[in-house]
């Protein structure tokens, strides 16, 4: 058996503390990381550059007198199916890594990474990610409120790095339009680890709790992330299986 995730599905608010964690994650000695958190060699499939792409395609495409494609020009995006573009996006960079090479989960781990909010947020999000994707994942939820995630997002902001990963911010229209609510606690039950039915796959879960805020402190941080990635070691590794 492998003694490390093939696919970790990292979710929460807008500046939750996502990117810190893998942050974080990255400066980890390599066989400590495995021991600890059971997460090898890792590649990173985030949402965020797709978002950035669709704002420059549509620039662009202003720019040459044509039609935007995916936002407005305040960069509101024209639809839902633009969401689930995103959600395709992963899917097929994941298919991608799998056709080149089918044992690539089983000496690597894929962090996938997205944020969304609303009525049907993750619960949508996820019956959209693909059976190659479920079948090896485990999802790990940061939790913090709207209004924390409000503060953090503000407090990022870096005008020099709109497209980083780490600094890139929200303003404040859009957090209240597409983030203020989300389904996490319906689709859970408000339990903090469990396993999510998404179709025919039971996907176990646990919630890291971030406020107060922990992913600033790296003590603090390895201590949270010790035990959340060890309760999704044991609930998709139970004893006898």
């Amino acid at each position: 058996m492998s003694e490390r995730f093939e696919t970790i599905i990292l979710v929460g608010r807008p500046a939750a503390g996502k990117s810190e964690v893998l942050d974080f994650l990255r400066r980890v000695v390599h066989a400590e990381r495995e021991r600890r958190f059971h997460i090898g060699f890792f590649v990173e499939i985030d949402d965020f550059p797709f978002v950035w792409e669709t704002f420059e395609i549509d620039d662009l495409l202003a720019k040459l007198g044509q039609p935007r494609v995916f936002t407005d020009a305040q960069y509101f995006f024209l639809g839902d199916h633009v969401w689930d573009l995103f959600i395709e996006r992963i899917n097929l960079e994941y298919r991608k890594r799998l056709v080149a090479d089918p044992t690539y989960t089983k000496r690597n781990t894929v962090l996938v990474e997205f944020a969304r909010g609303g009525d049907a947020a993750f619960g949508h999000a996820f019956s959209l990610l693909s059976d190659e994707i479920l079948s090896r994942a485990a999802i790990l939820y940061i939790n913090v409120s709207y209004e924390e995630s409000l503060r953090k997002n503000r407090k990022r902001f870096d005008p020099k790095k709109p497209d980083s990963i780490l600094h890139h911010s929200l303003p404040d229209a859009k957090m209240e339009r597409y983030y203020k609510t989300n389904d996490w606690e319906q689709l859970t039950g408000g339990q903090k680890w469990g396993r999510l039915a998404v179709r025919e796959h039971q996907v176990p879960f646990a919630v890291f709790d971030n406020e107060p805020e922990q992913t600033d402190d790296p003590v603090k941080l390895g201590t949270a992330l010790d035990a959340a990635f060890g309760k999704l070691w044991e609930l998709q590794h139970p004893t006898g299986r």
